[in-house]
């Protein structure tokens, strides 16, 4: 399904969901990035717009809002190289910049895989992402202008 939707048969294709990784030639997670005017739902979330004043309908700025890793390829790092290939995917198709959604994890706090399915603050810093705003205690705005 995901091979569908993202078109990763055609590194052409003019739009896509997200990206693959594949590990043995095995599609082991995804990741989904496309301009943040295809998710009608952050234009209504109060995550992406606190204490932030910015044209909601700008097609050059870009979201990272969901990686899935398959059960079995989980705990390996896979949402790092996913974040990084990212940023090059949305450069080449004319973003402007570049956001995510992630969690802040709380040390010694277990949380679970469905709560960090929009990554965490770590992964995103180490792709070269900066914080742009913290609008609750438990979300962090990161953001890459080109």
């Amino acid at each position: 399904m995901l091979r569908e939707q993202t078109a990763c048969g055609d590194p052409d294709a003019a739009a896509t969901s997200g990206l693959v990784a594949y590990l043995d030639d095995e599609a082991a997670g995804w990741v989904a990035v496309e301009p943040r005017t295809a998710y009608p739902k952050l234009r209504t979330s109060r995550v992406p717009w606190s204490g932030r004043d910015e044209d909601k309908d700008d097609d050059g700025v870009w979201a990272v809002t969901c990686f899935a890793v398959r059960k079995g390829y989980r705990g390996r790092g896979l949402t790092y190289p996913l974040a990084r290939a990212t940023i090059g995917f949305a450069r080449e198709r004319g973003a402007r910049a570049l956001e995510a959604y992630p969690m802040i994890t709380q040390p010694g706090k277990e949380i679970t895989w469905g709560e960090v399915h929009v990554g965490t603050r770590q992964v995103f810093e180490d792709a070269g992402f900066k914080e742009v705003s913290r609008p609750t205690l438990r979300r962090v705005v990161m953001r890459i202008d080109f």
